[in-house]
């Protein structure tokens, strides 16, 4: 019997969903108890949720997404008649210290019109190369966070993915990350086999451990993946690198409409001193001008200055091309996509409908996908720490790592060794560490200068040993900071109450005998009417026959003044049980 297909939207509440696959609004709800999530008829699920609870019950259903409202459809627009071929966009990834930004900078030096190269902006992270008189997009995505967060988003952004791999090292753990991104974006793979200007370059090996261990065959071998060696040093093989994704982005014939509204995504955000908001864009389809009127989220401005990536003021902007733009009253966020608007007016109502529709998703208690996977599968509450590793030699690299790996934490902190290397901590590592929370450690190797500078502005943190166990209690101590603290209750004591002599809103007055343990000042104490729970109260006073008391022990009558957050009553035969709470950070083993 073939599957049935249900249509449902983002977002449903659980009483919708229930009715939509036929189930009891009860059923439903248990399963989501099952999994860990106590939800109500009201709750809203995500798709992701709602599909995870299909296969859970076994359904032969297969959910399908209804489509998106307009707003976010830009992405995914589609192309007239009258599209135009546009310039490809290529993201460059790699593992840390292969040569990606010296790649890049290369490709900048050598590609760009005399005298212009070097004055590219500090924030940007996409570029322009020029190569036959076609240019061609780079976007740099340090840590892959901001490939990652643009997927997210739902844009189609990159249509080739350079993995630029180092010919003396080999594929490292972020080229797999790298490979696995591109493609689950779809994209195209050209891979950049760098440094074959190194006496330990070899280039085969690569090729072997791509096509072996990850099924990418270089195209000399019969398969279609493109593979070219070159020197970001030399600037051997760049011309040829470049051919190929032109080459490859003709095989997917890449238009954009002209003859439309501007629109795209916000790359990056900043504000600047002077300059106000100034933020990063890529234009997907149509002209961006100084003077339009802009929507990106919950964020709206006019376009006051243009400027391409090298810092130079432009009047227009067309498809692939990424700019910097002053004139947004508040910051975008990172993936937002832009539109323009016809007035400032139609601007401002845009961005405070966006604004109205995204607190009411907040007030709204939304379960979603990751959510209900974290519930399935405990281990994944554990805190994360991210590192990164340079030594003076490759020994000290694995040494460190090993004995950092066998910090005891219980599974309550995962350590991500994200990057490692052999030399002085570079501008290549601040680039891997920010956004991701990551440290980087050096052992016996030194901070220049200007990396330093960098590190600062970034707010990345650097740590220099040349001791290997204070380096590990440094980063053990890092993975205790990250543990949220326990909190202990400790039992002193109970008494019964044989007397109600005064009630008020805050403060009540009583007596009685203390059954077990003690009694003393500040304690906090349960208030139990035979099994229940009825209120908990703090001791501000102890009295042993009209006079202030210490503690009264056992076997003692005592009378007591308590504080308490709203109103309540006292009963004679009330049993009062004394406690501390206290906060313990905990500790790994």
């Amino acid at each position: 019997m073939a599957e049935k297909i249900v249509n449902i939207a983002d977002s449903v509440t659980v009483g919708e969903l229930a009715e939509t696959l036929g189930l009891s609004v009860t059923t439903l709800i248990g399963e989501l108890f099952k999994n860990g999530i106590a939800a109500t008829i009201n709750q809203r699920l995500d798709f992701e949720t709602a599909q995870i609870i299909v296969e859970e019950l076994g359904l032969d259903v297969q959910l399908k997404r209804k489509a998106a409202a307009a707003e976010i459809q830009h992405h995914t627009r589609k192309l007239s008649d009258k599209a135009v071929p546009r310039p490809p966009i290529v993201a460059v990834m790699g593992h840390v210290d292969h040569g990606k930004t010296s790649l890049l900078d290369a490709i900048l030096d050598k590609k760009t019109v005399e005298g212009e190269a070097g004055g590219i902006t500090q924030h940007i992270s996409a570029y322009q190369a020029q190569r036959n008189d076609r240019m061609i997009t780079l976007l740099d995505t340090p840590g892959h966070e901001a490939f990652a967060a643009l997927r997210q988003h739902g844009a189609t952004l990159t249509d080739v993915v350079i993995i630029v791999v180092a010919a003396d090292d080999g594929v490292k753990p972020q080229t797999v990350e790298a490979i696995r991104f591109a493609r689950s974006a779809n994209a195209k793979i050209v891979v950049a086999i760098n440094k074959i200007d190194k006496e330990a370059a070899n280039p085969q090996l690569v090729k072997t451990q791509l096509a072996s261990e990850h099924g990418l065959n270089p195209e000399e071998w019969g398969g279609d993946t493109v593979m070219v060696e070159v020197s970001a040093k030399t600037g051997q093989g760049l011309d040829k690198l470049l051919d190929m994704v032109l080459l490859v982005a003709d095989m997917e014939d890449l238009r954009a409409d002209e003859d439309v509204p501007a629109e795209g995504l916000v790359i990056e955000a900043h504000m600047e001193t002077g300059r106000g908001a100034v933020v990063g864009l890529l234009v997907e389809n149509g002209h961006l001008r100084p003077g339009h009127y802009l929507v990106a989220g919950t964020a709206y401005g006019r376009v006051r200055t243009l400027q391409d990536f090298r810092g130079k003021a432009v009047k227009d902007a067309g498809p692939s091309m990424p700019v910097n733009m002053t004139g947004f009253k508040e910051l975008p966020q990172f993936g937002d996509g832009f539109k323009i608007a016809k007035s400032e007016k139609e601007a401002r109502n845009l961005a405070q409908k966006a604004k109205i529709e995204q607190e009411k998703m907040a007030a709204t208690t939304n379960v979603t996908g990751a959510d209900i996977l974290k519930m399935m599968n405990r281990k994944h509450d554990a805190e994360e720490f991210n590192v990164i590793v340079k030594a003076d030699v490759q020994g000290s690299v694995t040494s460190v790592v090993d004995s950092l790996k066998l910090i005891d934490t219980n599974g309550e902190v995962e350590l991500h060794v994200v990057g490692t290397g052999v030399g002085n901590i570079s501008e290549n590592d601040i680039h891997l560490a920010v956004g991701e929370n990551t440290v980087i450690y050096g052992f016996n190797v030194d901070l220049p200068p200007a990396v330093k500078r960098l590190a600062m502005r970034e707010h990345v943190e650097v740590r220099i040993f040349k001791v290997i166990y204070e380096l590990l209690d440094d980063a053990k101590g890092s993975m205790e900071a990250l543990l949220a603290p326990e909190i202990v209750e400790t039992e002193i004591g109970e008494l019964e109450v044989k007397g109600v002599f005064r009630t008020m809103r805050e403060e009540i007055i009583a007596g009685g005998e203390v059954i077990r343990g003690k009694v003393s000042k500040d304690l906090l104490a349960r208030v139990k009417r035979g099994k229940e729970q009825i209120a908990e109260v703090e001791v501000s006073s102890v009295q042993r026959q009209q006079q202030e008391a210490k503690e009264v022990f056992e076997g003692e009558m005592c009378g007591l003044s308590l504080r308490t957050k709203k109103k309540m009553t006292l009963e004679i035969g009330d049993k009062l049980e004394f406690f501390t709470r206290e906060l313990v950070k905990k500790t790994l083993g």
